[in-house]
């Protein structure tokens, strides 16, 4: 009553012995397959650590810095804006997560938060009433007065183009995950874990333990098991493209590193330009907002400060080192990855599964 392997000579197998062996080869696929992935998945989720955290680093780095620049340039408004800074950070964070947010409107955010307390603390610093209604109004009046000149729209351009090739990476780096473990646990159909018991096991029920399948006839039946994970080559190549595509374009015109240190140059820039239309900007705000009462001997405008680099860039050139060696050993690790689903079937026959230093081999019939 055997079903699979059928010999004219004599069999020590029965068809339970069958089903057993049916069920091991499907598990030893998936046990070898998953041991062919191992080595990529650990370095795609090696790399997405890697990168996460050096991405955390020159974050950190660059909220302490644009911190910084508000607590040593514009005391009078540091404590109020350190809220705006903590949110504008945050929303940059989740973005490149793969949030469904955009940078302009983390940005634009931000500058509408900023113009309250620079039109009250720097350019009108007598003001005493800030209400909830008037603080909404200058909010409102920032996007249609652009305050802060094209300094605003400049740093959206600019995060824009880096942000959008980091949050692209870290997606494809996920993508990369589901595409492994999805052929990881690929079904094994009823056809090939009978072409595979073939294959290893038949040759036990002729008593012929030691014998192993040739090599040639070990590739077609793995070929044939694993044509639809092998279909996946020419997509699997474009993915090694598009990751090559866009390491590259972080270290070059969308490196994220640049664009992240140079926030808080953006922000002094704008709240200088501001300052430096202070009078303009009143005389407008007046006419849509009204006049707020102010403390005697209004000091307008009288305390611009033109900050110089802020220091402590070690920090930041350890973590822009460390993601540009890791970028470069990631891609180039990967770019040796490109035929790892065309060339899938021959892994599989390597090692100890097939007879390679002798003659005699199984053919799935017969010893030859």
């Amino acid at each position: 009553d055997l079903q699979i392997c059928q010999h004219r000579a004599p069999t020590c197998c029965t068809k339970k012995m069958e089903e057993s062996y049916q069920a091991a080869v499907r598990r030893e696929r998936t046990q070898s397959i998953q041991a062919l992935n191992f080595e990529l998945k650990y370095m795609i989720v090696g790399h997405i650590t890697a990168f996460q955290e050096a991405f955390e680093s020159l974050l950190r780095f660059a909220e302490n810095r644009t911190s910084s620049l508000f607590e040593t340039a514009y005391r009078p408004m540091a404590k109020e804006a350190a809220e705006p800074v903590k949110e504008l950070f945050t929303d940059i964070s989740l973005y490149i997560l793969g949030a469904e947010t955009t940078v302009e409107s983390a940005v634009l955010r931000f500058f509408d938060s900023l113009f309250p307390l620079v039109y009250s603390r720097l350019i009108n610093p007598g003001i005493t009433d800030l209400s909830e209604d008037y603080t909404e109004c200058l909010r409102l009046t920032r996007q249609d007065i652009n305050p802060f000149g094209h300094y605003s729209k400049n740093m959206v351009t600019e995060l824009s183009k880096s942000l959008w090739a980091s949050r692209m990476l870290s997606q494809a780096l996920s993508l990369g995950i589901e595409v492994i473990n999805t052929t990881e646990h690929a079904a094994v159909s009823k056809e090939c874990s009978r072409a595979l018991v073939r294959m290893q096991y038949c040759p036990h029920c002729q008593g012929l333990t030691l014998i192993r399948p040739c090599v040639g006839y070990c590739l077609n039946v793995m070929r044939g098991c694993l044509a639809s994970v092998s279909e996946l080559d020419a997509q699997w190549r474009e993915f090694i493209s598009v990751l090559e595509y866009l390491t590259n374009g972080m270290a070059a015109s969308h490196d994220l590193e640049t664009a992240l240190s140079g926030i808080w140059n953006s922000i002094n820039e704008a709240i200088l330009h501001a300052q430096l239309n202070g009078p303009q900007l009143s005389a407008t705000v007046d006419k849509v907002c009204g006049q707020p009462k102010q403390q005697e001997g209004n000091l307008s405008s009288a305390n611009i400060v033109s900050v110089k680099e802020v220091t402590e860039t070690q920090t930041f050139v350890m973590a822009h080192t460390s993601l540009n060696n890791k970028r470069r050993e990631f891609i180039n690790y990967m770019k040796r990855s490109r035929t790892f689903y065309a060339s899938i079937a021959e892994r599989l026959c390597d090692g100890d599964l097939v007879m390679r230093d002798s003659s005699t081999c199984w053919n799935g019939e017969d010893v030859v």
